[in-house]
């Protein structure tokens, strides 16, 4: 059957080819109309009480989505003027002002104090500013990108809606630049592997078409983070790249023994699937893993990196190919001498010396995984973006101006009666960290008459059954003792309305910490439990799983911890995904190793020889494969002013190397030590030594 398949791509390799350009044009259509969402705190659970006042916030008080606009230098007229020009900004559906509640002519001394804090400071005063949309729709950023144009050098915009548009147009600047700075790197790093100068162009061509498809079939998601858009080209580069180097490799091996390219090629498409089947299934599945995340992000880069994977092994077998025999003369004429070449030295090394480094494996796997286990991370959303970005400036104003650090959202059933609603407004204003309560029960018959209340601001907080309370905080979100307050904020309000929830920023961060604890348990436990019983079934055996899984936990866990050990806090993000990626682009190397090392025992050899050609005949493979997916990260890492993709790519370029080093040195002394275990608990491990026992003969090698 795969002969057959084989075949029918050799012989029609131009109409394969013809229909994958043309499968070009859907999915350039797809990706453009594919929806990119910015702002990650939407991805948290939808049963949670931050993400249901939330919903509420946008469809009742229309204020989901809101921005500050802190103003310098003005008169009071002037302010008033400017507040009219953001209100005309299509887009925006509300812009809330002191003169909302009280008269312009009305001085603002005689306003009272709170309601003064609020919307002045000595320097300047403060507009709320509200959308028609979330603040990750189009129609939001654009309406953001509007208001800066209407507004000058003297006005900031702040909060998260401004941040939100912000990333998106770093993220937009920024993201041709991993991939050209990607693309740039792993050539360099092929033309070090592989012997054709034209092979590197080939490579990435044939890559190009997978790559291409999969964000033009993200279409069917109905959206993508950014996260997601940033980085799917550079991991699906560097994760497929393996494919791509065991078809020619085979291709190159089968034209010397078949003087026919066409046939040659036949045999290596049949031969390659077979080798890169179980890799690639692996792989899928431990991106899949990421789907076990309450965080929907997960789902989101699990989804996205598995269809990846699965195209780039479909393109591998049917287009590259085609593009390879297209160009079998100019790969053959334009050549050069290969830099990464077997290692020499290195097998006899690990034969030698297999037990002193298991001694160093043990002593450094222990506390480099405890050391994991307490890395620092940061959940504040603000801290992955330049500081110098004019929405973190405009935030940065409201909470030295304003005192604005973070503002919570409490909604409350609106039957309560208004003495409990004061009583409730009171109580949390005596917290710790609170700086001010805005809520209409706190003035109404106190400060301001209930008659001179606009119309237009009763309703705004008061509606869908609910009354609305802003909460200011002096405390930062995702900070222990915003936590605490908003825990103590829950207490209070629960007690008088069960019913009660708090949202805004704060509560969303700290729901995120908390689901994201649970999911780095969960994503780690599935993916180590899929890729153990996909091996266990590709090689029938019960020990080989273990192995390969150790060798590569012992590479992430390294990766992993020394960032505490450097003072390093990284993005939570980090904690989550990197373990998965870094899982899946390893696997392929252990089953490379691990499958060499069978074939070598069962052509005859002892484990301490099988061991030495193994690790001799697999480290061009394994090195240009690491090596490409490291310089496909390193260079994202360096250029990006994003600390969240900075971090992710930098940990990925670490961990490929990292990851190379375990497979090339780890997992071989694991399999030397425990061979006569992996014999006992592995179906046919040396069937095939034992039908040539007894033989002189030298016995032939493939290189995958």
């Amino acid at each position: 059957m795969k002969e057959k398949a084989a075949r029918f791509v050799v012989k029609k390799r131009i109409a394969i080819l013809i229909v994958a350009v043309a499968l070009l044009i859907p999915s350039a259509i797809g990706f453009v109309k594919t929806f990119v969402n910015y702002d990650i705190l939407t991805y948290l659970p939808a049963d949670l009480d931050s993400m249901i006042g939330q919903n509420m916030l946008e469809d009742d008080f229309h204020m989901a989505s809101t921005a500050m606009l802190v103003v310098d230098g003005m008169e009071d007229y002037q302010v008033s003027q400017l507040k009219e020009k953001v209100a005309a900004v299509p887009g925006v559906r509300q812009v809330l002002w002191a003169d909302d509640i009280f008269d312009n002519g009305v001085p603002r001394e005689m306003l009272p104090e709170d309601v003064r804090s609020v919307f002045y400071s000595d320097s300047g005063t403060m507009m709320i500013i509200s959308f028609d949309e979330p603040m990750a729709a189009e129609g939001t950023l654009k309406a953001i990108e509007q208001i800066k144009s209407v507004t000058g050098e003297q006005c900031f915009l702040g909060g998260m809606a401004a941040i939100v548009q912000d990333t998106k147009a770093l993220a937009d600047q920024e993201t041709p630049l991993y991939v050209l700075v990607a693309v740039l790197l792993c050539m360099a790093v092929l033309w070090l592997g592989l012997e054709s100068t034209v092979v590197p162009f080939i490579f990435l061509l044939g890559i190009l078409f997978p790559i291409l498809y999969n964000f033009g079939t993200n279409i069917f998601l109905g959206q993508i983070s950014y996260i997601t858009k940033a980085l799917a080209a550079v991991l699906q580069l560097g994760v497929t790249m393996d494919f791509s180097i065991f078809l020619l490799h085979r291709f190159e091996e089968e034209k010397q023994r078949c003087p026919d390219k066409e046939e040659a090629m036949v045999k290596a498409i049949s031969a390659t699937l077979t080798s890169i089947a179980g890799s690639s299934i692996t792989t899928i599945a431990g991106f899949l893993a990421l789907c076990t995340m309450r965080l929907t992000l997960g789902r989101d880069i699990g989804i996205v990196m598995a269809k990846g994977v699965l195209l780039g092994v479909i393109c591998t077998v049917t287009i590259l190919p085609a593009l390879i025999l297209f160009f079998d003369r100019a790969i053959d004429r334009h050549t050069h001498p290969v830099l990464i070449h077997e290692l020499e030295r290195v097998p006899s090394f690990i034969c030698k010396h297999y037990k002193g480094i298991l001694v160093a494996f043990v002593a450094l796997f222990i506390p480099f995984a405890i050391a994991q286990a307490n890395t620092d991370q940061y959940y504040a959303l603000d801290e992955t973006l330049p500081q110098d970005l004019p929405s973190i400036v405009g935030t940065n104003k409201l909470k030295n101006d304003f005192n604005m650090t973070t503002t919570h959202f409490v909604l409350v059933d609106d039957k309560l009666d208004s003495y409990r609603l004061k009583e409730i407004s009171d109580r949390i204003e005596g917290l710790d960290g609170v700086d001010l309560v805005i809520s209409y029960d706190k003035y109404v018959g106190g400060r301001i008459p209930d008659d001179i209340v606009p119309d237009e601001l009763r309703d705004q907080i008061d509606a869908g059954g609910k009354k609305l309370m802003m909460v200011n905080s002096v405390y930062k979100a995702a900070s222990d003792e915003e936590n605490r307050q908003i825990d103590q904020i829950n207490e209070i309000i629960k007690a008088y309305d069960p019913t009660a929830v708090v949202a805004g920023e704060g509560a969303m961060t700290k729901d995120l910490i908390e689901v994201a604890a649970v999911d780095f348990k969960n994503v780690n436990i599935a993916s180590i439990v899929a890729i153990f019983i996909i091996i266990a079934v590709c090689f029938r055996s019960a020990s080989i799983p273990f192995l390969l899984v150790l060798a590569i936990e012992f590479a992430i866990s390294i990766n992993m911890g020394i960032p505490f050990f450097t003072g390093t806090t990284l993005p939570f993000v980090a904690g989550i995904v990197i373990g998965t990626i870094q899982l899946g682009a390893t696997v392929d190397y252990a089953i490379l190793t691990t499958t060499r090392f069978r074939e070598e025992l069962q052509a005859g050899r002892e484990k301490m020889d099988a061991i030495r050609v193994t690790v001799q005949k697999c480290s061009p493979s394994i090195i240009t494969s690491g090596l490409s997916f490291f310089a496909a990260n390193i260079g994202v890492a360096i250029i990006s002013k994003m600390d969240l993709i900075k971090s992710l790519c930098g940990l990925m370029a670490r961990g490929a190397i990292i990851s190379m080093l375990s497979i090339i040195f780890v997992l071989p002394a694991l399999l030397i030590l425990c061979e006569p275990l992996i014999a006992k608990t592995t179906i046919g491990w040396r069937k095939a030594a034992k039908l040539l026992k007894g033989r002189k003969k030298e016995p032939e090698y493939q290189e995958l």
